[in-house]
């Protein structure tokens, strides 16, 4: 091989590698997302595995009884985490503030830039879990569930749509994205399930109409 063929190659190669490195630098992160919930049809099995009774009272319920946001690392609390992880190019300050990027919102299709414009929503409300059987537990527990990021249970979505939602369960409200519905009671039957919370009989025949057109 001819030096001049060899340094041709080298340049070349050297080239090859400074393209993908500028790739790796500029292509836009992908778009992240709450974990995965349960099929469908692991949905249906669930459903039908959990209590049904009438929906509790919610007398002496309170947010401050589900301690929320939590620390989980350095200077980043629940909330920030939760807009790490499902916005885009999301870039954070010296307080893990996020001052930039983007957030779809699944619920309803939006996109918006400004955090402010996004709340975390907890997919099986406080409220409906107080009235489904946490209102018996230890303040740790409920802790742990107002910040659970390894079930499908906490998600960035348009903040009034997430203010409209409320506490309703979804023989109240579902996503105005009806494309999203199926998903979305996977989801809640997921983490009522792993939470062992009770359904109501309106509750259930909801969630049963949903994922039996999943």
């Amino acid at each position: 091989m001819s030096r001049v063929y060899a340094r041709r190659l080298a340049y070349t190669a050297a080239l090859a590698a400074l393209a993908s490195a500028t790739t790796l630098l500029t292509a836009p992160a992908a778009s992240a997302a709450p974990p995965t919930p349960i099929s469908a049809a692991t949905a249906r099995t669930y459903l039908g595995q959990l209590t049904v009774k009438a929906e509790g009272s919610s007398t002496g319920y309170s947010r401050d009884k589900f301690p929320h946001w939590i620390t989980q690392s350095g200077s980043c609390n629940t909330r920030e985490v939760v807009l790490k992880r499902d916005g885009t190019n999301v870039q954070q300050d010296s307080s893990c503030a996020a001052v930039s990027g983007s957030w779809y919102s699944p619920y309803d299709g939006a996109t918006w830039t400004a955090a402010s414009d996004v709340d975390i929503d907890h997919v099986i409300p406080l409220a409906e879990a107080w009235r489904s059987g946490a209102g018996s537990w230890s303040t740790s527990s409920r802790q742990a569930f107002a910040n659970d990021l390894t079930r499908p249970q906490l998600i960035a979505v348009t903040d009034n749509v997430n203010q409209a939602k409320g506490d309703k369960d979804p023989a109240e409200w579902l996503p105005p994205r009806s494309s999203y519905n199926c998903t979305y009671a996977r989801m809640w039957v997921h983490v009522k399930h792993h939470w062992n919370l009770s359904v109501d009989s309106a509750e259930k025949s909801a969630l049963q109409s949903v994922l039996n057109g999943c």
